[in-house]
């Protein structure tokens, strides 16, 4: 494991795998033993499956407890699941809802103050310093993304532009005139300020930013060099659920770009298979679940995520990295009988001169078969020749699977105003 002499937040991100590991173990005791006693829902899932707190005495143990599911968090809706009296709660947020009961979770003062810690670390890895101004286009709201980056920010000490998304035209001026070192904002709405600039004839690459957190959907290697290019900015990824606890559960390394650092202290992660359980092999792909170490309101013990990934050795820091998510167990489209995640597509359409960014996809039936069409943007001023077929051929080869793809003209697909929506199911 190669250490860096990058700048940290705190001294726990470079220490021994020994000393995090004796950490990591006296706080699970604790918030297992604290769910335990405090919400009613592990204790009954926990009697269930015939364990309790004081059979963890190592960190495999943990493997013996159940999961925890989102259906879990709906049947417990709103405030079942909170281990503290509501009165202790200080902030709560939310999911949409749309499509089933919202999740709520909760956070007490030192909830709070965790969040904005974990996050002025991520700020730290990423290339952000003390002193700078932050452009914070997440949105705001019962969404965990915009308030999580604004506090950790504070508390780091930036100068916080608290924009949210929407708005480009107003985003792209503030950009120009304040001159923020550092960007929050989801990769499909950064394609849209960069689209912008260039409409106002401005070049992207001029601006003050250099430092791009870029979370909340998965995105590509090669979405990361398409906006670094254009953007001329380091952009790194920033890993997190409300559930666990918002933005800030895992971050990207500026030093390296070689997947988040999950910062280990606060979260543990595990990667299962996720059709038996099984928990994996570091190194294997499976689905991440996460435990949560410190936190008092709303502690998971073994969340199932439905995220996609690999847990690596840690490089930058000690504590171990995560692969780029490449999907989510229920973003997966099944095309006639192929796994398909949209990240895949993606990456296939950036490798193609005079495509962009810009996509859709379509899911019909055809019999008992689904059936995808891809539909995709040219780069302004591009004249469409063959890409079409050279996108077919190229998702066959290298997804495995054969699609329809339509060339859209430039400007008709939607734009994204937070998290891209890049399926749609018909």
């Amino acid at each position: 494991m190669t250490q860096s002499n990058a700048a940290t937040y705190e001294p726990i991100e470079t220490a021994s795998v020994d000393e995090l590991r004796a950490l990591q173990l006296d706080r699970m005791k604790w918030s297992i033993a604290h769910a335990y006693a405090q919400v009613p829902h592990y204790r009954q899932a926990f009697d269930a499956a015939g364990v309790h707190p004081n059979d963890l005495n190592e960190l495999a143990d943990l493997a013996k407890f159940p999961f925890l599911m989102k259906q879990d968090l709906r049947d417990n809706y709103p405030f079942g699941m909170f281990a503290v009296p509501r009165e202790r709660v200080v902030r709560v947020h939310a999911s949409s809802g749309t499509t089933g009961s919202a999740t709520v979770v909760g956070y007490t003062q030192a909830d709070l103050h965790t969040w904005s810690t974990v996050m002025a670390r991520s700020i730290v890895a990423a290339g952000g310093r003390a002193g700078d101004i932050a452009h914070n286009a997440y949105g705001y709201g019962l969404f965990t993304g915009g308030l999580g980056a604004h506090y950790g920010a504070e508390l780091l000490g930036c100068t916080v532009v608290p924009m949210s998304g929407g708005a480009t035209e107003r985003q792209v001026a503030l950009i120009n005139d304040f001159k923020p070192r550092i960007l929050f904002v989801t990769p499909s709405y950064c394609l849209n300020l960069i689209d912008e600039m260039e409409r106002q004839g401005l070049d992207p690459a001029a601006s003050s930013l250099e430092v791009g957190i870029f979370g909340a959907e998965p995105w590509t290697d090669e979405l990361r060099a398409e906006i670094e290019e254009r953007f001329g900015l380091d952009a790194t990824d920033i890993y997190g659920l409300s559930e666990v606890i918002g933005p800030g559960v895992a971050q990207e390394c500026a030093e390296t770009k070689d997947g988040p650092t999950v910062w280990e202290d606060h979260f543990y992660p595990e990667v299962i298979n996720p059709d038996t359980g099984e928990v994996l092999p570091d190194g294997e792909q499976g689905e991440l679940v996460f435990t949560s170490l410190t936190k008092e309101a709303f502690p998971v013990i073994r969340y199932r995520t439905r995220d996609i990934t690999t847990l690596l050795p840690g490089t930058a820091r000690t504590m171990r990295r995560m692969a780029r998510v490449t999907g989510r167990t229920d973003d997966m489209l099944i095309i006639r009988g192929v796994n398909v995640y949209p990240s895949q597509i993606e990456a296939e359409i950036l490798r193609i001169d005079g495509l962009s960014p810009h996509f859709m996809l379509e899911v019909t039936k055809d019999g008992n078969m689904s059936t995808l069409n891809v539909k995709v943007e040219p780069q302004p001023g591009v004249r469409v020749a063959d890409e079409a077929d050279r996108l077919l051929q190229a998702i066959k080869t290298n997804v495995g699977v054969t699609t329809a793809v339509e060339i859209a003209d430039v400007g008709t697909l939607p734009r994204s105003q937070g998290k891209a929506q890049r399926i749609v199911n018909k």
